[in-house]
């Protein structure tokens, strides 16, 4: 297995996996699947070497998941807080994989001027949250039932992490 920087080739195969979340679970809150002209839009907000990081784990040439920091949000009070994500292909999990990227991207963050990192999780999802605890986020609130998809309300707990 191989963690690197994401690319642009990368999309196609992370679209997969979003898509795959969308159509199959609660985990994303998109009730159309994504496209490749979005995602192509979403993937210029990442650079080496910035807050904003993008890594991808191959294995045999294909994308086995992702974890990215993108901005939370954009107002300039937010400019040393993120919003971290990832994402496995549902043949990856309890692999170690998502250890493998969490630690990949903190590593990363560590080297920039992040303050804070946060991450919603939507419930219930036990292994996101002990990956996230693993790596020192802690709780800080649930939004309850404020989402509704596939008939279902959904309800999200975040995560912070401080890096300072």
């Amino acid at each position: 297995m191989n963690i690197l920087s994401g690319t642009i080739t990368h999309i196609p195969a992370i679209t997969a996996i979003f898509n795959h979340y969308i159509e199959h679970t609660n985990a994303r809150f998109e009730t159309e699947p994504m496209t490749l002209g979005n995602r192509n839009e979403w993937f210029t907000q990442f650079r080496p070497d910035s807050l904003h990081q993008l890594f991808v784990a191959l294995e045999n040439h294909q994308v086995m998941g992702f974890a990215c920091s993108q901005p939370y949000r954009l107002s300039p009070a937010f400019a040393e807080t993120v919003e971290v994500s990832i994402y496995l292909h549902p043949d990856a999990k309890g692999q170690g994989l998502g250890s493998a990227l969490m630690k990949t991207l903190l590593d990363a963050l560590a080297t920039q001027p992040v303050h804070c990192a946060l991450s919603g999780i939507a419930l219930p999802n036990d292994a996101s949250v002990a990956l996230h605890q693993k790596f020192g986020f802690r709780e800080v609130g649930v939004f309850h039932n404020y989402a509704r998809k596939q008939g279902e309300y959904i309800s999200s707990l975040w995560m912070e992490k401080r890096f300072d």
